[in-house]
Parts: structure tokens; sequence; C-alpha cells
């Protein structure tokens, strides 16, 4: 497998006001992130909200600008200082987690799919209407639906929708943020059904952001925790699953409801709420919340080293 996209040490930052004469605050909603991404592969990123998922897949989208860092798409380093090309744009795209906000109202299905094409290719009007009547039936859609408004479907047909647009310029890579969350149950097993099988037979690689753990078990390959912008730990699926190594990561996993007969796990509560990020803590940035603390995990920042077939940022891992 060929590796379609890399970022080290990715970071966005903000400048936030904080009074008439008082000096801006930085906050630091993404700060050192580091991972990569094969073709065909699905990297699922979790965490609480506010842990700075979204705001990844935002930098690695270049809807925003990272701050620093560098990040890789497709083989070719990204010069934050200019432009992204159209070439590029089209390599990656996304889909979000509202499908009742991101599609254009106002637009027809055709309209909105049609767009892309004639942007970015030289197509004739018939065969861009060929192009969106193929992807429409791709997705699970009939071809006649192109002439319908967005309100005129149920959430389910929206993301489907979006899922169309993102593939119309036929990227290598999809983010997908939150893509099933605000989906019933039944819809969002028949979205992530159409997810595996797109990415079988067109090769995709995908970025899956999400905070519901027994949907990242069932798609991805590998597991990026994150929180308070930074990463936690990062594992295969399986070494992750089968033995969590960062407090942080023990506790998202305890919380997740267990479907198999006679599977206990304790429940582990964490304490407080996730620290301001205008005032973040010295050390470890979960220490505040960690019930294993010591004198270390205030004084100094952990790193991620290797650790089992994990990287795990804890001065204390392994843990339990």
């Amino acid at each position: 497998m060929s590796e379609v996209l890399r970022a080290e040490q990715l970071c966005r930052y903000y400048s936030v006001p904080q009074g008439f004469t008082k000096p801006k605050a930085v906050v630091r909603a993404l700060n050192g992130v580091s991972f990569n991404l094969q073709a065909g592969q699905t990297l699922a990123i979790v965490g609480e909200s506010g842990c700075g998922k979204s705001t990844l897949a935002r930098a690695l989208t270049l809807i925003e600008t990272p701050s620093a860092g560098e990040l890789w798409i497709d083989g070719k380093p990204i010069d934050f200082t200019h432009k992204p090309s159209a070439e590029l744009r089209r390599t990656i795209q996304i889909v979000f987690q509202n499908p009742y906000g991101s599609l254009n109202p106002r637009q027809t299905i055709q309209q909105m799919l049609d767009e892309p094409l004639l942007l970015n290719t030289t197509m004739s009007k018939s065969e861009r209407r060929q192009a969106v009547a193929t992807m429409l039936e791709r997705v699970g859609l009939r071809p006649e639906y192109a002439e319908r408004y967005p309100h005129m479907f149920s959430g389910g047909q929206r993301q489907r929708i979006a899922i169309a647009r993102a593939l119309m310029l036929k990227p290598q890579i999809v983010v997908l943020d939150e893509p099933v969350s605000a989906l019933d149950l039944s819809v969002r097993a028949q979205i992530l059904n159409l997810l595996t099988e797109l990415q079988q037979e067109l090769g995709l690689a995908y970025v899956f952001i999400s905070h519901d753990l027994s949907v990242v078990e069932r798609i991805a390959d590998q597991v990026l925790v994150m929180y308070f912008g930074r990463v936690v730990e990062y594992a295969p699926k399986t070494t992750i699953f089968a033995r969590p190594q960062h407090p942080y990561t023990q506790a998202l996993f305890s919380a997740t409801p267990q479907a198999r007969v006679g599977e206990k796990r304790e429940r582990i509560h964490l304490q407080g709420e996730p620290p301001s990020p205008l005032k973040p803590p010295s050390g470890c940035a979960f220490n505040p919340r960690c019930r294993f603390t010591q004198t270390i995990c205030k004084d100094e920042l952990p790193e991620l080293r290797n650790l089992e077939g994990s990287q795990v940022a804890c001065h204390l891992a392994p843990i339990g």
C-alpha cells in the first residue's frame, strides 16, 4: 500500500481577545498531531468534544491553514504560504456531520453535484449530467432524484448526497467528520455499509472522526485518541481495543456499551471537566482528571513513546 496522507507536528492556533486592556490569548486547538495513512485504510480520530477532532479535519482539508507543522498529501509536501492548487483540492474531500446544514437548500441535487465538475473539469453538460446520474446510483439513490431539492429527502438520503458530492472529483482521501452521528441507528448502519463498499470499490483512504467507539471498532484500521489538542494514544485498532494503555483511552473505552453476552467492563468515571483552553494545566493536560496522577505528570509534558505496539503519551503507562 502507498502512503497518501502524512502529518508531522500539525498545529492550529487561534488568537482570542480577553478585553480592551489585556493582550490576546492563544488557544492551541491543535498542538502537534502526527500520523500517516495508507491508501484503502481508515484512520479513526476519537476523543471528547473540544479535543480538536474537527479542527484537525479542517486543517487536513485546508479549509483552515495550519499554524505550524508539515503535511503531505499524495506524497507532495504542502506549502501553507501558498493557495492550494485545484489538483490538490481534488485529492482530498470532506463530508460534514450535519446532513441538514451541509447542503445548499437553494440548489437542486443536480446543481450541487454538477458544480465541482463544472469548475474543475472540461466535461460537457451532457457528460456532467451522466456523471451525476452514475454517482447517485453508486450511493444508492435514483438518478431522477437529481432534480429535487434537499428538503425533499430524509437525513440518511441527504448524507448519501453529501458523500456523492465529495466523490464527484474522484478523490483519494475522504475526511468524514462525524458522518453518522446525526442519523438513526438503522440508517447509520446503511451509511457505514455504503462507506465500506465505496472504500473497497474505489480504494479510498478515510479519516473517520467519531465519538462512537462501537462505530470505530467496526470501520477503523488505526485509531488516534486526542485530548486537549494532542495525541495521547495511537495504535492499530486490534491493539488499542485489546489493551488501551493511556488512562484517558481506558476511560473512553470503559464507557462503550457492550453488546457481547457475558462481557463486563469496569466503568471508569472521569472527575471534573476538560481544562480551559485559555488556562492549560502544566505538564500532562489530563493530570487534573487522572486517577493515577503523580508529581511528574504535573511537571513534565509526556511525549509519545512506543509501548507494546502502541504510541502512548503517558509517563506512567502501562497502567492496568
